[in-house]
């Protein structure tokens, strides 16, 4: 294919942004896009494109090819650039769009930790990928079928902990830590909410086993959200708290961005419309100050703007507060994979509600429900059911009845 042939070119002579360009216009994703995936401005997504062949930071290389299922080694993530090898046309295609699991896999862990220098650190390395690979299929499969996978996992991690000492225990605490926070989520989407809070505990003990300061907020900051969105306001606002001592000063832009929001959901189910409203302004100004840059681990993916105004419909759907639901193009907020637009859905579903729209709000409630019985999400479901609980009336309409029966009976 003349399109392969271009990729293939560009790789060679080392112009990745040239290669990622061409991919992203195959997609027919815009720059803004791109940029509104990865965390960067639209001019930041420009100026990679036009570096040509020369030095590229690594952490864009790998989150651009993680996104538009780019084998890595095309954008020189396998060990510098590609050999020529003599395959046809469409067998380089082929390598273009299966390749993605691979650098799926790869990308928060090479934007994140520099090159093995022992085996020790190759042994690390080996288990932060397999959790990264884990944690993409996230998108793409029912959170029961990776359980097992990610308990094994985490298994795993724990056994080979227990005869390390020294720094390589330490990391590999830190790896297990990721482990644990993956299987918190999980067990959350599932809709096992005492699991996934024993899950994510154990995620913040790891990280303090670790001595590592920002993982340590980021796990805490993990169990905060999950408080706010079970409705515990309080104990979320305290966990954010522990969460900035955690992290100290001066805190990373990225973090703090990200802890307000999460300040913010704390705020809403407590039911404090200002104090909400404070947080979320904070947030929005530093996410706008940030302008692409690259996040320090563990916060792999960026902290934009358009995820404050999604953090913004979520408090609104919460406080019953429609202008804050419908005030944004929400359908161009939900940029996550299935189950999270599914979940976004909903809330924008809850503002319609408020604002007595019940046709709309059904409408959106019926689409996330259906994601949900796709990928067995029992949060999803039990979210549409709180939905549909909020509306209480003796003769429903026809959509409303169409939303019941399909309710009924799903049990996941």
């Amino acid at each position: 294919m003349q399109q392969t042939a271009r990729i293939r070119e560009a790789s060679r002579r080392g112009d990745y942004g040239r290669v990622i360009e061409l991919v992203r216009r195959d997609r027919r994703m815009t720059q803004l896009q791109l940029g509104q995936a990865l965390g960067m401005s639209q001019s930041a997504v420009s100026r990679l494109e036009k570096r040509g062949p020369g030095t590229y930071r690594t952490d864009a290389l790998a989150a651009a090819a993680a996104h538009l299922d780019i084998a890595p080694e095309l954008v020189g993530l396998s060990g510098g650039r590609p050999r020529s090898r003599a395959r046809d046309d469409d067998d380089m295609h082929r390598r273009v769009l299966l390749g993605g699991a691979v650098a799926a896999a790869a990308a928060p862990v090479l934007a994140a930790v520099p090159a093995p220098a022992d085996a020790h650190s190759d042994q690390v390395a080996a288990l932060r990928l397999s959790t990264a690979g884990y944690r993409r299929l996230d998108g793409s499969l029912p959170s029961q079928d990776l359980e097992e996978a990610v308990q094994a996992h985490l298994g795993l991690i724990q056994a080979t902990a227990r005869g390390a000492t020294g720094e390589h225990r330490a990391r590999l605490a830190a790896a297990g830590s990721e482990a644990a926070g993956l299987a918190g989520w999980l067990a959350w989407d599932r809709g096992n909410t005492g699991s996934a809070r024993a899950r994510y505990g154990a995620a913040v003990g790891a990280a303090r086993s670790a001595g590592d300061r920002l993982l340590t907020a980021y796990q805490v900051g993990s169990l905060a959200q999950f408080e706010a969105h079970t409705g515990n306001g309080v104990e979320a606002l305290n966990l954010v708290r522990r969460a900035r001592r955690a992290v100290g000063e001066p805190c990373p832009p990225v973090a703090d961005a990200w802890l307000l929001s999460v300040e913010a959901l704390g705020h809403a189910a407590a039911g404090d419309r200002c104090a909400a409203d404070r947080a979320l302004t904070a947030s929005r100004t530093v996410a706008e100050a940030l302008d692409g840059q690259a996040p320090p681990w563990p916060w792999v993916f960026g902290f934009t703007p358009q995820k404050v105004a999604a953090h913004r419909v979520t408090c609104g759907a919460w406080l019953g507060l429609p202008g804050w639901v419908l005030g944004e193009d929400v359908e161009a907020l939900a940029t996550g994979h299935a189950k999270q637009r599914a979940l976004l859905l909903l809330d924008i579903a809850a503002g319609h509600l408020s604002a007595g729209r019940i046709e709309g709000a059904f409408s959106l409630a019926t689409r996330a429900v259906e994601v949900g019985v796709r990928y067995r999400s029992g949060r999803i479901v039990e979210r549409a059911r709180a939905v549909r609980r909020s509306l209480a009336l003796s003769c429903p309409p026809p959509v409303v009845r169409d939303f019941d029966e399909r309710l009924h009976g799903v049990y996941l």
